[in-house]
């Protein structure tokens, strides 16, 4: 029996096997689901095999993967590269197409863990402002996640580049991070020779927000378009707000970030903007320089629409 036809024979059994668990617990989409993915994957595995090299086995032309995204920026770079999931998370955002029918985990801060470990993943993947909170329970359920560092434009490019050349889309991962580049190097050479504005990032969550250092996503990206981000010398990526600190810094640029709940946060700002008596002394406000910016742009790690939100940075920083 060539390579082939004991591939074929495998995905057979593996067909069986799938046939006998919806009969036995049609209940368990999740399993079902995953099995399928399995399915596919295993039989593009063999025809590959097949055309190409009758004498070598399918697993050793293409590794199968199953991989979970946790978070709606990995998913959404992972759907860019063409690689597909077998779990994504639960999530209010749109997210792409290709996963409409790939069973969703939870919430990107507290996915539920013993579904993410019935998909049986080669890959689990989330991003490292997570990795606190979440490794340690990975690690009990005998899952060992990676954590991708989002927190700037060029760690999310490393990044990109590095899940190419994992899973087979080194091209794509290229032509991405690459995109980046282009686009950075226009807008600087368009800042050039304008003066650098100083520039306050609030971060919003409902009932409260935080400043925004350089070492944020969106300070890394103020930071490369020539901003100088008021609060200095600080290594992590946000800090308990200071009115009174603000104040003196008196910034030329105030950017409002919301997370979470964009409309109540947005509603937060203006009514502590509008009853706080210290904001109407910053330089911002009087010369209407404070912006809200589109939460799909500016989260609170980076995302595949970096070049949208640098061209949208921009105009905020030099109108």
């Amino acid at each position: 029996m060539n390579a082939t036809k004991r591939g074929m024979a495998g995905i057979a059994m593996l067909l069986v096997w799938m046939v006998l668990l919806a009969g036995c617990g049609g209940a368990n989409a999740a399993q079902s689901d995953a099995s399928a993915n399995l399915a596919a994957s295993a039989y593009a595995s063999v025809s590959a095999s097949g055309s190409e090299d009758a004498g070598a086995s399918a697993s050793a032309e293409a590794p199968v993967y199953r991989i979970v995204s946790t978070t709606v920026a990995v998913t959404q770079m992972l759907d860019a590269l063409g690689v597909d999931l077998v779990g994504i998370p639960t999530s209010a955002k749109t997210l792409p197409e290709r996963y409409a029918n790939v069973t969703k985990v939870g919430n990107p801060m507290s996915p539920d863990m013993e579904l993410v470990k019935s998909l049986r993943p080669t890959d689990v993947l989330s991003v490292t402002t997570l990795q606190y909170d979440l490794e340690p329970t990975f690690k009990q359920i005998g899952l060992n996640a990676s954590f991708l560092n989002l927190t700037s434009l060029s760690s999310m490019q490393k990044e990109i580049r590095g899940l190419g050349t994992k899973f087979g889309r080194e091209a794509e991962a290229e032509e991405l991070a690459n995109s980046y580049n282009d686009t950075l190097a226009k807008l600087q050479g368009e800042a050039a020779g304008k003066g650098k504005p100083s520039v306050l990032i609030l971060l919003g969550v409902p009932g409260s927000y935080l400043v925004a250092t350089e070492h944020s996503y969106i300070g890394d990206l103020v930071r490369l378009l020539g901003g100088v981000n008021i609060v200095q010398g600080e290594k992590v990526e946000y800090l308990a707000s200071n009115t009174e600190y603000l104040q003196q810094a008196n910034p030329d640029v105030i950017l409002r970030a919301a997370h979470g709940m964009p409309a109540e946060v947005v509603k937060m700002f203006d009514e502590e903007f509008k009853k706080n008596d210290i904001w109407k002394h910053f330089k911002a406000v009087q010369n209407g320089r404070v912006y809200d910016l589109e939460e799909e742009l500016f989260g609170t790690t980076g995302n595949i629409a970096a070049n949208e939100a640098l061209e949208a940075l921009y105009t905020r920083l030099y109108p």
